[in-house]
């Protein structure tokens, strides 16, 4: 079971990292229109390292979102944040939704 269309209101674009190179980091092609349900509420949250850090924008979009941390996203009022986090969330057999959350800068 994937989460509800109808709760994700929100509509953002997602630049998914690719890396480092020798000119910075890389990002693939845009993807707009994204449905999504953004919370601004400040959490802490772990990166990728292991560190606490502060996240003040969570997302909810539906399962398999390519969002990899570090990914640039441009949130409804236009703000661009990057990703610190990303889980997957999934129950095999339950009855509650399968969703991606993303915690961002």
């Amino acid at each position: 079971m994937r989460v509800p269309a109808y709760l994700l209101r929100h509509r953002i674009t997602v630049e998914p990292y690719l890396g480092d190179s020798a000119y910075g980091k890389q990002y693939g092609p845009p993807v707009e229109d994204v449905p999504a349900l953004v919370a601004e509420t400040i959490k802490t949250v772990r990166d990728r390292q292991g560190r606490e850090v502060t996240s003040t924008t969570q997302i909810i979009a539906a399962p398999g979102l390519d969002c990899p941390a570090e990914s640039l996203v441009t949130l409804p009022d236009g703000r661009t944040t990057t990703v610190i986090a990303v889980a997957h969330h999934t129950a095999p057999g339950l009855p509650v939704p399968q969703c991606t959350e993303v915690s961002c800068e």
